[in-house]
């Protein structure tokens, strides 16, 4: 009997201390897609509130523009972000004002486990935790908050899938296309600068990368109890129906695949007037077109070797884009290049065949504006196969 009262005594003095204390709110907010290019998938964060008024936001997107040398180490893989902190009304304030909705999805957790919580952020705000490594689809501003969640609970949350359809998730790259829709320049650039790795299929926890769709997951996630994570959800500004703040879509005329056209069309027409005779057109287009390649050959070439990104390699576009396309710009004008010429046209052919296979294998996924440009190289390669096995295969 004694143990009893004792333990009941306990119990009671522990109910006590935990209704002393503030009660803390946990929420996941969750910002609509806005106009810059690094708010396409829009962005996530905690919110944290108190009985006694105190109402923050804890945000892992914060980075410093200012910081020496930036843009080179942006490029180069050394994305270091941080973990910020701001007041609540003004952080909403500053969405509502470009016309971004905030989705707040109050979260279910127990005092220990809102503990637990306040401990981990407390953590990573030491100056040794606050600075990390961004990874684009491994651990940004989603996967951040998502991880803390699941630490404090101390096991995993069942995600529900997200209602983007399958085929449009199936892989880093396509969950990008599904987001960057509007931005077509934005996405071909993406296709030109990451590899293969991001072609992989992945998972639907692995979808969670996205901020909009990791919101779509908690709304019906499950914890270990079964019980729903979500206890409640609002808008804090906007709302589901509200327009969306992205650019409108590009026009046609202006897309990758309007202006990679155009430049089939333009190698076609100097291909027919060099089989003609008529060499001065498709020498200058050569010219124009293998330094622009090269130019970018020596992009990729910096995002392979020396970037330490990790879905900047393996890149195979790297067997048509490469620094030797400089030799397609040179050799035209070159008296002594006639078996150069040849020899660097018939490897390039040979290359963008193998680099089709590729694609067809489903090894890396083109963006489509790359088939037309692939197209154009080819049919210079082939008009110059043939003009250059014309002629005497030595110096003239």
């Amino acid at each position: 009997m004694k143990r009893l009262l004792l333990t009941l005594s306990i119990i009671a003095l522990s109910l006590a201390y935990v209704m002393a204390e503030p009660r803390m709110k946990v929420s996941l907010l969750t910002c609509s897609e806005g106009r810059n290019i690094y708010e396409l998938e829009g962005h996530s964060a905690l919110r944290l509130q108190t009985a006694d008024g105190s109402d923050c936001i804890i945000n892992w997107g914060v980075f410093d523009f200012n910081a020496p040398n930036f843009i080179y180490r942006f490029v180069k893989g050394e994305t270091d972000y941080m973990v910020g902190e701001a007041p609540t009304e003004p952080f909403v304030d500053s969405y509502r004002r470009e016309g971004r909705s905030v989705l707040e999805q109050t979260l279910r957790l127990d005092s220990l486990q809102t503990e637990r919580l306040m401990n981990l952020i407390y953590n990573n705000f030491l100056p040794q935790n606050r600075v990390y490594r961004y990874n684009y689809v491994y651990d940004n501003c989603a996967t951040r908050p998502l991880a803390m969640i699941e630490r404090a609970i101390g096991d995993t949350l069942t995600l529900a899938p997200p209602t983007v359809p399958t085929a449009e998730r199936s892989t880093f790259r396509n969950a990008m296309r599904h987001f960057h829709s509007h931005y077509p320049w934005y996405q071909f650039g993406i296709d030109t600068a990451l590899g293969s790795g991001i072609d992989t299929p992945i998972s639907e926890r692995e979808a969670a990368f996205a901020p909009l769709m990791l919101a779509d997951m908690i709304r019906d996630a499950r914890l270990p109890s079964g019980e729903r994570l979500v206890e409640s959800e609002h808008w804090l500004a906007g709302g589901p129906d509200a327009p969306s703040a992205a650019a409108a879509p590009t026009p046609l005329p202006l897309t990758p695949m309007s202006w990679s056209c155009v430049i089939l069309g333009l190698a076609l027409i100097v291909s027919v007037f060099q089989m003609r005779g008529k060499a001065v057109w498709a020498r200058w287009f050569d010219t124009a077109w293998f330094t622009l390649t090269g130019l970018e050959g020596l992009v990729i070439t910096f995002l392979i070797f020396v970037s330490v990104h990790e879905a900047t390699s393996p890149n195979w576009l790297y067997l048509w884009l490469n620094p030797l396309c400089f030799i397609g710009a040179i050799t035209p004008w070159l008296k002594s290049g006639n078996r150069l010429e040849f020899c660097y046209q018939s490897v390039n052919f040979a290359l963008l065949i193998a680099l089709g296979a590729l694609f067809v294998a489903g090894v890396q996924s083109p963006n489509p504006a790359f088939i037309p440009l692939m197209s154009a190289s080819g049919l210079r390669a082939i008009s110059n196969i043939i003009c250059r096995a014309r002629r005497p295969l030595h110096p003239a």
